[in-house]
């Protein structure tokens, strides 16, 4: 037997794929740039770690996860805690450089467990291979382990096949939701399946930068999130509703990121510049008010021929104007 999602695509959910494909035809299209993809690519990846890992109940804050995102240590927090971020960072990574594949498979399927509970980070075994006992979620009762590897399988078949006719928000929410049914592992199901889903969406290069953070708006409401899941079975097993959730999720995720660029947008007048942080940070001060060099220096904590090596390129850009004496003179937007 073949997976066959219960699933009825409605116009809602049809207008909310296409407002996401705009706004992510948008943030690609910007005119921002290259300069700035590592920063968002870094701000994401803690984002999606602190979100993900933060459901199941991961203790560490976004500023502690992006301090070890950043190649950082924190002393006094939990050996256990740092080691899942680390984890799912890898797994982050991993999906990241492989988001190109073809397929994804039950081995590779196997392998982001395997990274999820590296060095005893997960709470039941076994790690890397499919649950041999029975186990219970909430009121849902997962198949018994005996379906796991055949059920896993054809999810897999079904993602591969008929699945690659369906866009990436669908696909990805179907994908989500079936792992998540199945429930393949003893702990690391939720990492994995939101891993999965991510997956999903770099491999139909819904994001080809790697700067949403969907888990983010997930833990953000955390109850909804496990009410959208456990609605399915209520509804009979249709995962419709499922499905625009999923995608009302990423299309918030998207607009958090637009939101981000066209502030940067903004601050160089729509035009394409490369814009250094200090450049931006500048910006944005000359707009609340002209400054002068001392002023500059003092704000951005640079020495005279730094502040002038940041003002020269948005002096040229015609970004910034000067005004003023020699020992007077104010740079203003």
């Amino acid at each position: 037997m073949s997976y066959d999602p219960k699933f009825s695509p409605t116009q809602h959910l049809f207008k909310i794929i296409e407002q996401a494909a705009e706004l992510k035809s948008k943030i690609q299209s910007a005119a921002i740039g290259v300069s700035w993809l590592p920063d968002m690519q870094r701000e994401a990846l803690a984002r999606q770690a602190h979100g993900s890992t933060a459901i199941e109940g991961n203790p560490l804050t976004l500023p502690e996860i992006k301090t070890l995102a950043a190649g950082g240590t924190l002393p006094g927090a939990k050996p256990r805690a740092v080691q899942e971020i680390l984890n799912y960072f890898e797994v982050l990574r991993y999906i990241g450089k492989n988001s190109s594949v073809s397929t994804i498979k039950v081995p590779q399927v196997l392998k982001l467990h395997t990274m999820i509970g590296k060095k005893n980070a997960l709470d039941r075994g076994p790690v890397g291979v499919f649950r041999d006992y029975k186990v219970f979620v909430g009121d849902h009762t997962p198949p018994p382990p005996a379906s796991v590897p055949y059920m896993t399988e054809e999810l897999c078949v079904w993602l591969n096949g008929p699945g690659k006719e369906w866009p990436a928000l669908i696909s990805s929410a179907i994908l989500h939701y079936q792992f998540e049914h199945i429930h393949p592992f003893g702990d690391g199901n939720g990492r994995v399946g939101r891993a999965l889903a991510t997956w999903e969406l770099y491999r139909k290069q819904f994001d080809i930068n790697h700067i949403f953070a969907v888990d983010e708006v997930f833990l953000e409401d955390r109850q909804a999130y496990y009410r959208a899941l456990n609605r399915v079975h209520a509804q009979g097993g249709d995962i419709s509703g499922w499905v625009e959730y999923s995608s009302e999720t990423v299309l918030a995720a998207l607009e958090r990121t637009w939101k981000r660029i066209d502030s940067i947008r903004a601050i160089t007048c729509g035009k394409s510049i490369s814009l250094t942080k200090n450049q931006e940070r500048l910006l944005a001060l000359l707009k609340e008010a002209p400054r002068g060099i001392q002023e500059i220096m003092y704000a951005l904590k640079v020495t005279k021929p730094g502040a002038h090596f940041i003002l020269k390129p948005l002096l040229n850009a015609g970004l910034i104007t000067r005004t003023g004496g020699h020992k007077t003179g104010k740079y203003g937007v």
